[in-house]
């Protein structure tokens, strides 16, 4: 089936796998196994190649590339990759709902998810990304878009692992305060890497930011300041962290990766 095959295509590609991930080094970090998880990583995941898939289309940044191939509109059409991004959405939940752990904390799982893709989150985010364009950036609107285009899902991977690994409160509070710094940091150094790396690179659109006029932390502080705030964000998600008592080397290392990658 034509829709299957597109959505395989856009799920599969290279990618950094970040979100998923993340959640399953939170559950390890609570007591659980990476693998008690794996139902809800995909379904984060799922979520997020669905927003790159709509974020792409000709309607909002229009990109050809996409992780180093092309973009799901250029692969398989425009009509295709509206309905297979929906599709995907739809399927990330189904998989999250069918999880083995309790109902409870199931329910729990999908509500966090749910919050986090929305228009209080993900979506959201995206909207005023849009809206944006053009404008001079403001340090209130750049924060509002980084913390839902971006680190509301980062945030929700690692809340969500905390409650399907069986973590108590504090520390599923403090998994949470971990990803949205997490997820500042990411998308600083992702303004970053726009500015200073070349599509093949990055396996996409370079500059096109700067072009597009976008709320960016390098259009509003520089590049230098910029990268001092990512490295301040990194610093706040392991005190986070610290602070619940909760100790990972991979969630350390994840934190540093964050702002360390070439891509």
């Amino acid at each position: 089936m034509e829709l299957h095959a597109a959505m395989r295509y856009s799920c599969l590609a290279p990618g950094k796998r970040l979100r998923p991930v993340l959640c399953m080094a939170s559950a390890e970090a609570v007591g659980a196994s990476r693998e008690s998880v794996i139902d809800a990583a995909c379904a984060i995941e799922m979520v997020h190649c669905f927003s790159l898939v709509h974020d792409d289309l000709p309607a909002i940044d229009n990109d050809d590339l996409r992780r180093g191939v092309p973009t799901l509109h250029v692969k398989y059409g425009e009509a295709l990759a509206i309905l297979a991004g929906d599709a995907l959405f739809a399927l990330a939940f189904q998989t999250l709902a069918a999880s083995a752990q309790s109902s409870d904390q199931v329910v729990d799982a999908v509500l966090k998810l749910t919050i986090a893709s929305g228009s209080n989150g993900l979506v959201g985010g995206e909207v005023a990304d849009v809206q944006s364009e053009g404008k001079a950036p403001d340090a209130d609107t750049l924060e509002f878009i980084h913390s839902r285009k971006t680190g509301a899902l980062i945030a929700a991977s690692c809340e969500i692992g905390g409650i399907l690994g069986g973590g108590d409160p504090s520390q599923i509070q403090g998994l949470k305060e971990y990803g949205e710094r997490i997820g500042l940091a990411f998308q600083i150094a992702d303004d970053i890497l726009n500015e200073t790396s070349t599509p093949d690179q990055l396996g996409k659109a370079a500059g096109s930011d700067r072009e597009r006029r976008k709320a960016t932390f390098p259009s509003l502080y520089g590049l230098e300041e910029s990268r001092r705030r990512a490295d301040r964000a990194i610093e706040d998600a392991l005190s986070a962290l610290a602070e619940a008592e909760i100790e990972s080397e991979m969630l350390s290392e994840l934190a540093r990766y964050a702002v360390d990658r070439l891509h």
